[in-house]
């Protein structure tokens, strides 16, 4: 098997069928397999991939009782697959035809990249950003105050968001967006699988801070593209606990990666974080749920 495609889908049903679809479509001379894990969706997600998989023979459909967070359901299919290369892949995106042929020319030609990113193309045909650094202490604090908002032209937010990197131009770089995550069984044998002490979020930053310590290079190209919606799944859950689950992974990952009293400090300013992502609930109202 040269590829396996898993995708985690938690109540998007129109949006992952668009996503496999386009797979279907555009995946015809590959040797591929998808993985669908399903988090437990109340909408009708779960019968429409039963449903799916009984005539697609490389689909595959894992149905969780419960959701089990981003990194869990991800390393679930993980161990199930069978390909060369795995590419962890959101439900809010649409693959363009040449896509996967030209990420998996991409890894077979580069074989010390572990991880690998293409250009990601929003509804309005813009190119979203999808690149960072590493997390520094001085842009986490910030964003856990909400004072980037106010301040995105402070350097140690712009060094964090990368404001004015060159998205036409392939390099190497910290951390990709995990919307598109492509990496091999090879680099996941050596790093392993994702932490699932993430529930979500962090979990693709962790994994591209352990790939790049195993000396594999994490690579954004721009020979290939996405269209990518965007954050749906999370747009069904409340600010304040986004906020919270945002944060809890935030001051695990300064746990294992950084001195401890930097964690100890983002732990400090938590509850005053919570509380203005509680505010924000309050004042700009409640966002839509399924």
């Amino acid at each position: 098997m040269l590829l396996s495609i898993i995708i985690v889908n938690w109540n998007v049903k129109p949006l992952i069928e668009r996503c496999l679809s386009s797979i279907f479509l555009f995946a015809k001379n590959l040797d591929y397999e998808i993985l669908v894990v399903d988090n437990a969706s109340s909408d009708t997600s779960r019968g429409y991939l039963e449903e799916l998989a009984k005539n697609k023979k490389q689909l595959k459909v894992i149905l969780n009782e419960k959701n089990l967070g981003f990194a869990r359901a991800n390393n679930q299919a993980a161990k199930k697959a069978q390909g060369e290369f795995i590419l962890f892949l959101n439900p809010d995106t649409e693959i363009r035809g040449g896509t996967l042929q030209k990420m998996v020319e991409f890894m077979k030609n580069n074989p010390d990249c572990g991880v690998a990113g293409c250009q990601m193309i929003g509804v309005d045909e813009k190119i979203q950003p999808s690149v960072r650094s590493f997390p520094s202490f001085g842009s986490q604090v910030l964003i856990f105050l909400k004072l980037h908002h106010l301040f995105p032209f402070l350097p140690v937010v712009k060094r964090y968001f990368l404001s004015s990197f060159d998205y036409r131009k392939e390099q190497a770089v910290d951390q990709l967006m995990g919307a598109f995550f492509l990496t091999r069984r090879e680099t996941m044998g050596e790093v392993g699988l994702f932490d699932e002490k993430f529930f979500t979020w962090f979990e693709e930053v962790d994994f591209c801070q352990r790939a790049k310590k195993a000396n594999w290079q994490v690579i954004y190209t721009p020979k290939a593209q996405i269209l990518h919606h965007g954050g749906e799944s999370f747009k069904q859950v409340l600010s304040s606990k986004k906020q919270k689950i945002f944060n809890q992974s935030v001051i695990y990952y300064f746990k294992k990666h950084y001195p401890r009293y930097q964690s100890l400090i983002l732990e400090i300013l938590n509850p005053f974080s919570l509380f203005l992502a509680y505010l924000n609930d309050l004042i700009y109202g409640i966002v839509a749920r399924p």
